[in-house]
Parts: structure tokens; sequence; C-alpha cells
């Protein structure tokens, strides 16, 4: 049983699918949630709903901003901070997935622009605002994509962002190491979310069964699937655990 009783948490990207997932499964360890969200106030209120889970306690909080812009990458921080009371554990869960295959001859300045700003450069700015309030032994959890180690053709804006993270993610553990800050990586493949929706349903629901033949496991993950390991490496179980690559794709991605 994971206990992270007391600890306080900011989950980006926490209104649906994964950071959902994650708020939710973070809250039954005992852990206060900020739920991070940019535009879609709504599905961040639903989150702190099931979070809360009706018991009436307060659990968890909305916290609204666009990671992409510095300044309100610190605000969403500081806000956090402010209504939890101080911060323990950062899961830099938000991005985004352009569903259209591009071939790179084709690929515009604003779409790849636009992929790096979301997946890239708000990473770097909600980590810079809240790394530095961590506690010595507090835990960042990132989260990238088996497309970040294997590549993903048309998609190379997307898997260039993510394999980006991946190297993001091996110098802060090292950067952070004196403090005894954690700091790893949930590389997941298919999801059944909202993002993977489209391919999912192409062709009545054939592109889901070609996606699921090419995993060894047979199906495509859960939300719930990938937010066990992302709490698991904010515990104290994985205190010796920095810097590492932890794959969530049924076997269809063996390597780390």
């Amino acid at each position: 049983m994971i206990d992270l009783s007391g600890k306080r948490a900011f989950v980006t990207g926490g209104g649906r699918g994964i950071g959902r997932a994650t708020a939710v499964m973070l809250s039954r360890a005992g852990c206060r949630v900020a739920v991070g969200y940019r535009s879609r106030r709504e599905d961040a209120e639903e989150t702190v709903r099931a979070v809360e889970g009706g018991t009436g306690r307060h659990r968890a909080v909305a916290i609204g901003g666009d990671l992409g812009d510095p300044a309100a990458a610190e605000r969403a921080v500081a806000e956090a901070v402010q209504a939890l009371g101080g911060l323990d554990l950062l899961i830099v869960n938000h991005g985004i997935w352009p569903p259209d295959e591009v071939p790179l001859e084709r690929m515009t300045d604003a779409q790849w622009d636009a992929t790096m700003h979301a997946n890239l450069d708000a990473v770097l700015y909600v980590c810079r605002a809240g790394i530095p309030l961590l506690p010595d032994g507090g835990k960042v959890v990132l989260v990238s994509s088996t497309a970040g180690q294997r590549g993903e053709a048309f998609h190379a804006d997307y898997a260039a962002t993510k394999g980006a993270v991946i190297a993001f993610t091996k110098s802060l553990a090292v950067e952070l190491a004196p403090r005894q800050i954690g700091v790893n990586c949930v590389a997941p493949g298919w999801v059944d979310t909202e993002m993977s929706a489209e391919p999912y349903g192409r062709e009545a629901g054939r592109g889901k069964r070609e996606i699921e033949e090419t995993i060894p496991l047979g199906r495509v993950a859960s939300a719930d699937d990938v937010a066990g390991p992302i709490v698991f490496l904010c515990s104290d179980l994985a205190r010796h655990i920095t810097g590492e690559i932890l794959n969530v794709n049924g076997g269809s991605v063996l390597c780390g």
C-alpha cells in the first residue's frame, strides 16, 4: 500500500485522461492535489469532484493557466502552493498530439512551433517555477511517450518533443540528485483517452483494432494503467530510482 499522507501534488493536464486518473490515485494514497488545466475549467472541476468523491473533504483544487506562458506558469505554481500550503510532488503531464499524419516536407513552421511550445517550452516553464519550491527529497515525474524513444513517422514534431523530455528528465535527475529529489519519466504507448479518440475511431473502429495487434499484451492502456506507475514513482518505494524512463506500453516498445 502506497502511503502519501500529508503530501501535496501539482498535476498538470489534470482535467482528463492520465492527469485525472493520476490525481484521483494520488488522493486515494492520502495526497492533496492541485489540478492544472489550460482552458477547460469544467474538466478540471470534474476531476476535483472525482478526487473528493462527495466526502466534503477539500483535498483538491483546480488551477488554471497557460503553462506555455512563463509568467502564467509561475502564477499557476504559486497558486497551487498557496492552496496546498506547499509542494512535494510535481507531475508534468500536459501536452498535445496533432492527430493528422504530416510528412516532414509538409510540416509547417506553425505546427512545429505549436507542438514545441506546448510539449517542451511549457514543460520547462512549469519545472523552472516548481522545482525550486520542492523540499529536499521531493519528486518530479514527467510524462513522455514511446514516440520519444523509437520515433513516430509523420509525427516528427511530437516525437522530437517527447525525446527532448526524456533527455530533460535525465539532466534534471543528475542536477537535483544532491537534494535527493527523484526525477523520473513515464513513457506510455497508446492509451485509451480523448487524445487518442481520432485514430481509434478511424474506419469504424478498425484503427483501434490495428493498433492493438501491435501490442504484445493485446490491448491499449487505460489511464489508470499509466497513473499507477506515476504514483509509484512519487512514493518512498521509488526513493532510490532517479533518471529512469518507465515504459507503460504493453510490451510494444521493449526499450528503456
